[in-house]
């Protein structure tokens, strides 16, 4: 599975990028993360169904104390997989 997500809250300034980039490496998911000069996050993961749902469940609570999740907006990629080899802050 492949999804492309933004989220929106405080997501900037707090650790989300590293702290998304450390949960995907323990889902072992693959892609990337970024800032969005809206002040939101980019990513777009991939893997197994299992781990990727895992995964959106802690991303939706905001991963710790300092990370708050307002919006999460999900877009399945018909692709499937693109490949990706690890996971990166870009």
């Amino acid at each position: 599975m492949n999804l492309h997500i933004i989220v929106n809250g405080r997501v900037q300034g707090v650790g989300f990028r590293f702290t998304t980039k450390q949960k995907a490496i323990d889902y072992d998911l693959k892609g990337w993360v970024k800032n969005l000069s809206n002040g939101s996050v980019e990513l777009e993961i991939e893997g197994n169904d299992l781990q990727v749902e895992d995964f959106l469940s802690e991303l939706k609570e905001g991963f710790n104390p300092f990370i708050k999740v307002n919006e999460v907006h999900i877009i399945k990629e018909a692709a499937g997989h693109k490949g990706y080899k690890n996971f990166e802050i870009r």
